[in-house]
């Protein structure tokens, strides 16, 4: 099993070999996740938007290390790295929506959470595997996207200005799911690829979340 782990991933076209910096373009760019992260813990400071939201700014600052690794170090391994910082703050954020844009209390929001995240991943399960190879594995990032379309919605429906930057979020996550999506493609006409973009627009995403979190999130209604 071990050695399966330190089988090494060549995922993305910059990659061209098994080497610790052969992907420094992907690599260097995880620091938009880190600076993103950093800047929303300033402004949760700022605004004092409490724990909660402090904790969602540091785990931002996770997912840009965990990328980090997993770019450098790349293996089946260390793909979780990358992949576990993404799925919990999928989950927390999903959680803070509930608790403070939405002012749900505790047993409700967790209902909602599970329900709606078991049902978002059923859909990304469900999806056929031609489009999940033609898509470079993006689909995989469904769940996460329709997080921020149906919670946009709904926040925004209740009157709260945060539902907004949810829907901004999710906009700029297609354009970045695009540019993910089409790495491969471009790999003879462009080595260095496209997957940089996909860590820079993300970044830029969850600087946009996180200035939800700070500016609408301070105190829950319930």
């Amino acid at each position: 099993m071990w050695q399966t782990l330190l089988i090494p991933a060549d995922l993305y076209c910059e990659r061209t070999g098994p080497g610790l910096w052969a992907e420094p373009g992907n690599a260097l760019t995880n620091l938009a996740f880190i600076a993103a992260g950093l800047w929303g813990v300033r402004e949760v400071r700022r605004c004092e938007a409490g724990t909660f939201a402090a904790v969602l700014a540091w785990w931002v600052v996770a997912i840009g290390i965990g990328s980090t690794i997993f770019h450098t170090f790349a293996t089946r391994g260390t793909i979780w790295a990358d992949i576990l910082p993404i799925a919990g703050f999928t989950l927390a954020y999903t959680l803070f929506n509930l608790r403070r844009f939405l002012g749900m209390e505790w047993g409700k929001a967790m209902v909602v959470l599970v329900v709606f995240h078991a049902v978002a991943g059923a859909i990304s399960f469900a999806v056929p595997d031609w489009l999940r190879l033609a898509s470079n594995g993006t689909t995989s990032y469904l769940p996460p996207f329709l997080a921020l379309a149906f919670f946009g919605i709904w926040v925004t429906a209740s009157g709260n200005r945060a539902g907004w930057y949810n829907l901004a979020g999710s906009a700029i996550f297609v354009v970045s799911a695009f540019c993910r999506m089409i790495d491969p493609m471009v790999c003879a006409s462009f080595p260095l690829g496209t997957h940089f973009l996909w860590h820079i627009l993300n970044g830029l995403m969850l600087g946009v979340l996180l200035a939800a979190v700070a500016r609408f999130g301070g105190a829950e209604r319930q």
